[in-house]
């Protein structure tokens, strides 16, 4: 596996906790907040354990800016599957057309100008 492909599996797989860190408890509206908060901090600590070593072996073969890119980008996909399976809420058409201008600032940065 390249370094790319291992700094992308990890970068998802990071975006996989920090989504539920985020937005998980958003189904859990009748716990109270310091426990949801706890919860949430324990599952970002997991997120770090991912996203630390995607940045370490990504870096060098792609720049500091291209990682964050590559990191909204993850974040969107994983947002969007997340938003639909596990909070049932729909992605409109004008949601789909911001992601789709969000992927074209990705061929901005990766295009060698």
């Amino acid at each position: 596996m390249t370094r790319v492909a291992q700094t992308i599996a990890l970068l998802v797989l990071s975006n996989v906790f920090m989504t539920f860190a985020w937005y998980g408890h958003l189904k859990y509206k009748h716990e109270a907040l310091w426990k949801v908060i706890l919860i949430s901090w324990a599952i970002a600590f997991v997120e770090y354990c991912f996203q630390v070593p995607a940045n370490r072996i990504g870096h060098g073969t792609l720049t500091a800016v291209q990682l964050k890119t590559i990191q909204e980008a993850v974040t969107l996909v994983v947002f969007a599957v997340f938003s639909v399976l596990y909070l049932k809420e729909d992605l409109r058409w004008n949601h789909l057309l911001g992601f789709g201008l969000m992927v074209a600032a990705v061929y901005v940065v990766f295009r060698e100008w």
